[in-house]
């Protein structure tokens, strides 16, 4: 494989795989945070109007409920950790993208920097699928 076709087909890929995911993970913990909240706000609203109160019971325990199972499945889809470790992952991938390109250190002391890229970024993907691994095998 050649260092534009590795560049492309796998840097650039990875980096835009790890940009998406990163985008998409943040989108649902902001909506799910947002959900939360505005659903706790409506319950001192909720209290104060005057209607019937087993209409009243049933509202605020339809909200209480909901607020729960948006809590627990923030909680256990970790949106937010998600979103930082795949941004990071990705800038992490642009950094090295860049340092090769430009000729920077650590590649302009290198006889052969095109192997000590593809070392560098197969090492970062890694660590990364060893993490999801390690997230993947402590939920079973």
């Amino acid at each position: 494989m050649t260092e534009e076709e590795y560049i492309k087909e796998r840097l650039e890929d990875q980096i835009e795989w790890y940009s998406k995911k990163a985008s998409k993970n943040k989108l649902y913990n902001n909506w799910f945070k947002t959900l939360i909240i505005i659903l706790s706000a409506t319950i001192p609203f909720v209290v104060g109007i005057e209607f019937n109160e087993t209409v009243r019971n049933v509202v605020l325990s339809v909200i209480g409920v909901v607020i729960t199972i948006l809590s627990g499945l923030s909680g256990l889809l970790k949106f937010q950790e998600k979103w930082t470790e795949y941004r990071t992952t990705s800038e992490t991938l642009k950094h090295e993208k860049y340092l090769f390109k430009a000729k920077a250190f650590p590649y302009c002391e290198e006889k052969e920097p095109y192997k000590l890229l593809v070392a560098r970024i197969e090492d970062i993907i890694s660590r990364e699928h060893s993490m999801w691994g390690q997230y993947v095998n402590t939920k079973k």
